[in-house]
């Protein structure tokens, strides 16, 4: 089975109080053979970047309303007019509060939208020909 890989670069704030951010650039990975899950990568001022795995389905609702709970949070919001989708993220490292451009990250949502369907992220990870392998011997 082939897969496919949607991948995004662009610039995130990293918001530090309500009065000052600072740019992060990250980028937006996709992968069909692991059709449930998202991955951003921020890269900072370090050896490594920064990666963080969450639920494809948490991003595309936060691009709507505010969802999650626990380590990740989504949720919709306008900062001087603009429509940004804020990311609240808690590690045992710390926490984060990161902006960004709603038109970006839904326009690369639809991309993975189109790649894997909601509801046919099951038939990407060949359980059901695994299974029919087994039962056929």
């Amino acid at each position: 089975m082939q897969h496919t890989e949607v991948e995004r670069e662009l610039e995130l704030r990293l918001i530090l109080s309500p009065e000052r951010s600072i740019p992060v650039p990250a980028r937006l990975s996709y992968r069909s053979d692991d059709p449930y899950a998202i991955h951003i990568s921020f890269h900072i001022n370090s050896e490594h970047p920064v990666n963080w795995t969450f639920a494809r389905e948490l991003l595309v609702e936060g691009v709507f309303r505010p969802c999650g709970q626990g380590d990740v949070r989504v949720w919709p919001a306008k900062v001087d007019g603009r429509g940004v989708v804020l990311m609240a993220l808690s590690s045992p490292d710390g926490d984060a509060l990161l902006e960004a451009p709603s038109a970006q990250v839904s326009a690369w949502l639809e991309r993975t939208l189109r790649v894997v369907p909601p509801g046919a992220e099951g038939g990407q990870l060949g359980i059901d020909d695994a299974l029919d392998q087994l039962l056929a011997r």
